[in-house]
């Protein structure tokens, strides 16, 4: 019975899961970005081809 309940007591676990909880979130976050500003600096190095080759 003492080891079940030092189980339950044991918060160690949780506070795993919370970290790699927050981890996640945050490479979502720095997924998202990255694909955005990639599209928009593709975007932008067309535009400037287009007008280095109309110059």
């Amino acid at each position: 019975m003492s080891i079940f309940s030092r189980f339950i007591k044991d918060e160690s676990g949780a506070t795993a899961i919370e970290y790699g909880l927050i981890a996640s979130l945050i490479s979502v976050a720095i997924i998202t970005g990255a694909t955005t500003m990639g599209s928009n600096l593709q975007t932008t190095f067309s535009t400037l081809a287009g007008k280095m080759k109309s110059a």
